[in-house]
């Protein structure tokens, strides 16, 4: 927990003042808390973590469960809105903005988003159901993606048409090019 909690300190620029960084802090906090063993012993941090997420809730407007899966510094800038699924993963390096939904597609129904390392999700995103997002990735505002987006790709529109990234089209004339 506390190499995580120094990281996401490092993320958000050492700077308390950020939102986002509480809603990292008490998300660490609520995973760690299932390490301990003894359930006597766990009771009270999970009280704590209780009271700590619906104060976050409240403050600001983020849901963000400990179940989830999170991989490490992971951004949360504006957190208003932010809805995770507790069954959905993220990998490293992540940026979430304010209004993005991450989770199930209907309910009742399990099977949550994956999300690869380093995708991007704008403001207003709704990632819905059992899809995977690939790494390198980029989530445009207001997209709703209900299908895969593969790796270096962009992903648009109601529903998301999914085109890829013009940065790795370059790189890859550059190579075929040069070969």
């Amino acid at each position: 927990m506390f190499d995580n909690l120094r990281e996401d300190w490092h993320t958000y620029g050492r700077d308390a003042s950020c939102p986002g960084f509480w809603v990292m802090v008490v998300y660490r906090f609520g995973r760690w808390r299932y390490g301990i063993r003894w359930r006597l012993l766990r009771l009270p941090f999970s009280f704590a973590y209780k009271i700590a997420f619906a104060f976050i809730l409240m403050a600001t407007g983020a849901e963000l469960p400990c179940e989830a899966t999170l991989g490490r510094r992971v951004r949360i800038d504006h957190p208003q809105g932010l809805v995770v699924s507790g069954d959905a993963r993220l990998g490293d390096d992540c940026v979430l903005r304010n209004g993005v939904t991450i989770g199930l597609r209907r309910t009742g129904h399990r099977g949550s988003p994956v999300l690869g390392n380093r995708v991007d999700v704008g403001a207003g995103a709704k990632i819905l159901g059992e899809i995977e997002i690939g790494d390198d990735c980029s989530i445009g505002a207001n997209a709703v993606v209900l299908k895969d987006v593969p790796a270096r790709s962009i992903a648009v529109g109601i529903p998301a048409v999914i085109r890829p990234s013009k940065e790795f089209e370059q790189w890859r004339k550059a190579c075929s090019t040069a070969s």
